[in-house]
């Protein structure tokens, strides 16, 4: 179960509501050590002076502020405290809106907003289910770990969702940033309606449990056979297409792939008479249970920390 990053109320109105903001994601990002090459030694960084190359400890560090031209601004821990904004514990709902009116682009990290007692379930459940009648999302301000954040609060079907948004002045304009973006292409109609029909032929009902991230999967894949004593695993050749010259003829060989493609899948996932006949198989082994049977004298790349001498008894 997560931890409440934050405690406070949710407010509507001259209603309270004590919640608690949890993570609504979790990290599943691979993370690698950096070791020296033929031990299990770990690198680590230090921070030096860059002019002389000696290391600074860290109560001679001070923050500084490039203004340009090899100037800094130097601000202290305190300069900066009395900067921050006023600590609240209050989610202040200021206004509803359609979800629809916010550009998906400000929108930052998804928490989950929580009810923290009994007391406060039924104003909870009343405001998750009053806006989900509405269609519409809270729009508030709040302060946490230091910091002011701009967020939209909206209903799902159990749980009150809150996402940090960007505001304003942090979203780039491509038209003014951003080359080769013109108006002046001219499509044909032509070009436009086939466009269309390999957008209808695509269009899908969502299905999050349908996309998996392929490099995690290969990359686990492989430390497991490493540890296996297997040192690499072969991995498949992308496919490469054929150059496309002509934009209409591009379009009408995809409409006709995807139709092609959609068939085969439905086919796939259509259960013949003897696989529904057939009795279910028993579970294959797990990744854990191959590691346990994999013989100890195995090629592997597996280190042991090092551990430090021991001392002789004086």
């Amino acid at each position: 179960m997560p931890r409440a990053i934050w405690k406070g109320s949710l407010s509507f109105g001259l209603v309270n509501v004590p919640v608690g903001l949890y993570p609504a994601t979790t990290d599943k990002t691979l993370h690698f050590h950096q070791v020296e090459s033929g031990t299990s030694d770990r690198i680590r960084y230090k921070k030096v002076n860059e002019r002389t190359g000696k290391e600074v400890a860290p109560d001679h560090i001070e923050k500084a502020m490039d203004t340009g031209g090899g100037e800094y601004v130097i601000v202290t821990d305190d300069e900066l405290t009395e900067a921050e904004p006023e600590k609240s514990r209050t989610i202040d709902i200021e206004g509803f809106v359609d979800l629809t009116d916010i550009d998906p682009i400000y929108f930052r990290t998804t928490y989950y907003l929580a009810p923290q007692s009994d007391t406060g379930t039924k104003a909870y459940e009343l405001l998750r289910e009053a806006m989900e009648v509405a269609g519409k999302i809270g729009v508030a301000t709040f302060v946490m770990r230091n910091k002011e954040y701009l967020v939209a609060i909206r209903p799902e079907e159990n749980v009150l969702a809150l996402e940090t948004m960007y505001f304003a002045d942090e979203i780039r304009d491509p038209a003014a940033e951003l080359p080769h973006l013109s108006s002046k292409a001219r499509v044909k109609p032509k070009e436009r309606d086939m466009a269309q029909t390999l957008i209808d032929s695509l269009a899908e009902k969502w299905d999050p449990a349908e996309y998996h991230d392929s490099y995690r999967e290969h990359v686990q894949s492989l430390i497991e056979k490493k540890q296996a004593g297997h040192e690499s695993i072969a991995h498949a050749e992308p496919e490469r297409g054929a150059k496309v010259i002509d934009l209409l003829e591009a379009l009408q060989s995809s409409v006709k792939k995807a139709g092609g493609a959609r068939q085969a899948t439905a086919k796939k996932r259509a259960p013949t008479k003897k696989q529904a006949t057939t009795k279910k198989r028993a579970p294959a082994k797990s990744s854990s249970a191959k590691k346990a049977s994999t013989s100890t004298s195995s090629k592997g790349t597996k280190r042991k920390k090092p551990t430090a001498p021991r001392r002789k008894a004086s």
